[in-house]
């Protein structure tokens, strides 16, 4: 882990990522304030509406006219009902939705900043804020199409800093439950971090599993108890959009491929991508158990990499994690993809991509396998002493008070 600059060079640091964030909040209650939304609002309008009459936990079993299947855990319901009520009170439920969205990629850019000035120079860290703050694809799906990923990746990578450099396994714990609570899709990431606490011993483990296991209890046991089979059918099941838009199920359409196989992919055999990407998180965590932000950042980019359903609201999955692998691939993920989400949102249907977008998508997925593999590497390539001593310093938050000030004053004593 890197140290801190001079005193003024960790104040202009500091400065500049607060200007960003400013910024990143002025420019997306533009959005907020001056457009209806697009995409998810008047879905979300709908669901609230159906929350508010049936509640956020027999939601499950009744289906909502006009929309999708209900497939959001069980926090998301309670936002909603929350909604639901200040939408009847007079503030507009365009607003409402986007508005947390919008909060959590500020506090994204601020645990960016976090995670990478521990970890590379200061430049580098205020850049990838920057990055996080300013990201068009950040921008468009959270303050215009309306959507809670951003707020599930926001919980995802403070559980894995929290955990990781914070360390304080009870509080990550409580923040990896709040994550999949949120949106289902963070849930790749847990066995990540159960892997890091692992690796710190015993207590470390007992401590992140009961602030998880707690907080998963609160949130999600009064539906399993009352509804179960409408909840794992509608979320856990939940296979995602079946549209061809992007990636693997894009190519294998423009390939020609099977429509058996297609299907396939989409259906059943999605689990296997699923469990690719825990696989390799794992592996990546056991490896290089220090860098827990940036291998969960990893996983849920190689989550959205092989995911074979499409949706422009998925593309936030991998802006801000990327950013905490590294500079590079933080800033072409968000560019490029960036641009594949403008034409999206400037066709004249989200669910029928124009030729543009279509190539513009291919080329971002393109960028995004490169960015992974850069990323990878850099984990890989890195000299491991510095697990070790992670693994020494998260070790000893599970050991009693009296030992830890035994070690302090025998280390002030050499």
């Amino acid at each position: 882990m890197r140290e801190w600059p001079d005193s003024t060079a960790a104040r202009r640091a500091r400065a500049v990522v607060a200007v960003a964030v400013v910024a990143c909040l002025v420019i997306r209650m533009f959005f907020i304030l001056a457009t209806p939304g697009r995409g998810d609002v008047p879905i979300f309008h709908r669901f609230a509406r159906a929350i508010g009459e049936f509640g956020p936990i027999y939601i499950y079993e009744h289906p909502v006219s006009g929309n999708p299947v209900y497939n959001h855990p069980p926090l998301a319901g309670w936002m909603l009902l929350g909604m639901n009520e200040l939408d009847g009170m007079g503030i507009p439920f365009s607003v409402l939705l986007r508005l947390p969205a919008s909060l959590a990629d500020a506090v994204s850019a601020v645990l960016v900043f976090e995670i990478v000035r521990r970890r590379a120079r200061i430049r580098t860290a205020v850049v990838c804020a920057c990055t996080v703050a300013l990201s068009p694809v950040l921008v468009s799906v959270s303050a215009y199409h309306g959507n809670t990923d951003s707020i599930a990746v926001m919980f995802a990578l403070a559980a894995a800093h929290v955990l990781a450099d914070r360390k304080r396994p009870v509080a990550a714990g409580l923040i990896a439950a709040l994550s999949v609570s949120i949106k289902f899709i963070p849930i790749v990431t847990i066995p990540v971090l159960l892997v890091v606490a692992a690796r710190a011993g015993r207590p470390v483990l007992i401590r992140f599993c009961a602030g998880l296991t707690g907080a998963m209890a609160l949130i999600w046991g009064p539906v399993l108890l009352t509804v179960p089979e409408a909840l794992k059918h509608n979320v856990v099941d939940y296979a995602g959009s079946r549209y061809r838009l992007w990636g693997l199920v894009r190519f294998a359409d423009w390939l020609g491929a099977p429509e058996s196989a297609i299907a396939f992919a989409m259906g059943p055999g999605h689990l296997l991508f699923v469990l690719v990407c825990v696989a390799v998180g794992v592996w990546l965590a056991w490896r290089r158990p220090s860098e827990a932000p940036a291998v969960v950042g990893l996983t849920l980019a190689l989550l959205l990499l092989l995911s074979t359903a499409s949706g422009v609201q998925y593309l936030a999955w991998a802006a801000a994690g990327l950013c905490a692998v590294g500079l590079w691939e933080g800033l072409a993920y968000n560019a490029v993809v960036g641009v594949a989400a403008y034409l999206a949102y400037s066709g004249p249907n989200l669910v029928i991509w124009t030729k543009e977008a279509l190539l513009a998508g291919a080329l971002g997925w393109a960028v995004l396998a490169m960015a992974i593999a850069s990323g990878m590497h850099k984990l890989l390539a890195a000299p491991r002493t510095v697990d070790a001593d992670h693994l020494r310093a998260l070790s000893k938050v599970a050991t009693p008070r009296s030992e830890r000030a035994a070690d302090l004053f025998e280390n002030s004593a050499k």
